[in-house]
């Protein structure tokens, strides 16, 4: 459902101003969250953590940092342990 439509300019550098009426009525200071899907893109605000306490889990499938941490770790260790033995090195 589209409630309203603008259009708005896009500089060389890729900068478009969103409306004053937009920003305001959705509390957008400083930053947004750009969010990428096959209809095209949508801006959020993006909530200060006293706001809005954890409100990234929904981006990161509800992990936590640590979670994340760990999660890239291992697929690095992963990776590393892979290309040691297409080397032919001993494991780690």
């Amino acid at each position: 459902m589209i409630l309203l439509v603008e259009i708005v300019s896009v500089t060389k550098k890729g900068q478009a101003t969103i409306p004053k009426r937009l920003r305001k009525k959705y509390g957008i200071r400083s930053k947004v969250i750009v969010e990428e899907d096959e209809k095209g893109i949508l801006l959020r605000p993006l909530p200060s953590p006293g706001e809005d306490f954890g409100s990234l889990k929904t981006i990161f499938r509800g992990k936590s940092s640590r979670e994340l941490l760990q999660e890239a770790r291992k697929e690095e260790t992963d990776k590393e342990r892979e290309w040691m033995k297409s080397v032919g090195a001993a494991d780690l």
